[in-house]
């Protein structure tokens, strides 16, 4: 995800055919923090593109995921999320209100050796959640 590349750049680069509401859809996400769900993403682009449907954004996230765009984050939190932040890191998640939070890998004190790992596993991208209970619920439940 090159912040200087214009989204035409972006797109034409990916082989993805430039919409008005792709854009608008790429604009939203940009600037959304953390890993939003379609849901989330679609409640903020309607404000903006009042005809899209959930059907549209569902549809163009998997496009914009599939052609490399962004990254989609393990989905065994409940719901696809997207991954916006795509330097190293790794993941902290509550497990009372699976809110996700980003953790850099040396506060871990994880470092990435290897690229191919037992039977010729090729590794694309290391990632680590931490399974927990955030801050806001720690105070919600005292």
């Amino acid at each position: 995800m090159n912040e200087s590349k214009s989204f035409r750049e972006i797109c034409q680069e990916n082989g993805i055919a430039v919409t008005h509401q792709r854009q608008v859809l790429y604009e939203v996400m940009k600037s959304m923090h953390g890993h939003p769900s379609p849901e989330e993403v679609y409640a903020r682009v309607k404000k903006k593109v009042p005809a899209i449907s959930l059907a549209t954004v569902y549809k163009n996230i998997h496009l914009f995921v599939e052609s490399g765009v962004f990254r989609k984050m393990s989905m065994h939190h409940g719901s696809v999320r997207v991954e916006m932040n795509d330097e190293p890191h790794h993941h902290m998640v509550c497990s009372k209100c699976s809110a996700i939070t980003d953790i850099g890998e040396k506060e871990l004190g994880l470092v990435p050796k290897r690229n191919r790992l037992a039977d010729g596993f090729l590794v694309e991208r290391y990632s680590v959640d931490v399974i927990g209970v955030c801050a806001k619920c720690q105070m919600a439940s005292t």
